[in-house]
């Protein structure tokens, strides 16, 4: 995720420089763990390694951290909170077996992808069982969690159906994109900031920006992924820069260069070409269209655009109470727009 200079680092991406919310939120990121260990557990020994695969793998657990924080402004001691932390953790690493094999991904974390150990069947059988293990748990968190759960899984999957069919004639390319991006990746990052008020007891208020806050946080991140799949060092983002444009992902920059070409700017339309040539698979072709993207003034206004979103997600926050849990919310927002430079 990266740091600012000025902070520490929590755990999970979301850095803080209060000691006391840091040891705080450190141990419940490890109660979370331990509980997410339990939850995956199966009797069944394919369905035990499967489900652990990308639990093992790691990750900064930014939406169980976002669940800790959002509980900072009630009581964080209930144990809901941390039920409420393994839920939204669960239904993400639910997704990503089913997102990778719709993307043919060959890794995930570092490790190789489930459907490349097991194969694809194993692998959204193994998302499933995590989604209903993530109902499990919801379940004993009342009627209204239950509700909330449907809802942003819901948009879970119409943001990836959206995404696979793409934009429908005449409809804004950009605009599709960002609706994408709010339905399947800000739709759970909402949720975890909500969960984690609401089961706490903080007030409604709160409760309605920590909602806010992650819409607008969760598209910043992503839009901020895309500029860096341009722009970042292969040990700055953990993948090669054009891993996103070989497999044909319409990231941000993409979506731009396509409009301003249709729109009659003749290096756009180079970059295009370069684009749909079919020979993206060459490290040479690649690296001239990483190239030729990170010089137009396409990557410059993604950028800005993450910043955007990012700068609007703190908005949201300036009727919580002050403190490190809220300033802590502040420079999570920052550090996803200094992600880009």
């Amino acid at each position: 995720m990266g740091t600012r200079t000025s902070t520490g680092s929590a755990g999970g991406g979301l850095p803080t420089a209060d000691p006391e919310l840091g040891s705080a939120l450190r141990d419940g990121l490890e109660l979370v763990e331990e509980r997410l260990r339990e939850a995956v557990g199966n009797a069944d020994p394919l369905a035990d390694a499967a489900s652990r695969h990308l639990v093992e793998a790691g990750g900064k657990r930014v939406r169980p951290m976002l669940t800790l924080l959002g509980a900072r402004f009630g009581d964080p001691s209930r144990p809901e909170v941390v039920d409420a932390a393994v839920v939204v953790e669960l239904t993400h690493l639910a997704s990503l077996y089913h997102d990778d094999v719709m993307d043919s991904a060959p890794t995930r974390r570092g490790a190789p992808a489930a459907q490349h150990v097991w194969g694809n069947n194993v692998a959204i059988l193994t998302g499933d069982l995590l989604f209903a293990r993530a109902s499990n748990v919801v379940a004993g968190l009342g009627p209204e969690a239950v509700k909330v759960q449907a809802a942003t899984f819901e948009r879970l999957c119409l943001g990836q159906l959206h995404e696979t069919v793409g934009p429908r004639p005449g409809e804004d390319a950009v605009a599709h994109y960002l609706d994408v991006l709010s339905d399947k990746t800000a739709s759970l990052i909402a949720t975890a900031g909500r969960f984690g008020a609401q089961f706490s007891g903080a007030a409604p208020g709160v409760v309605r920006a920590m909602v806010a806050y992650g819409e607008d946080v969760g598209v910043a991140f992503q839009l901020a992924d895309d500029v860096l799949d341009l722009t970042s060092d292969v040990g700055d983002s953990g993948k090669r820069p054009g891993t996103d444009l070989r497999e044909g992902v319409p990231t941000l920059p993409v979506l731009l260069a396509r409009r301003a070409a249709a729109e009659g700017d003749a290096q756009a339309a180079r970059v295009v070409a370069l684009l749909d040539s079919g020979r993206l698979g060459d490290d040479d072709v690649l690296a001239q269209a990483v190239e030729a993207l990170r010089a137009h003034p396409v990557t410059r206004a993604a950028r800005a655009t993450a910043r955007e979103w990012a700068e609007r997600a703190t908005t949201h926050l300036v009727d919580l109470p002050d403190g490190p849990a809220r300033r802590a919310l502040e420079t999570y927002a920052g550090t996803v727009a200094d992600r880009v430079g």
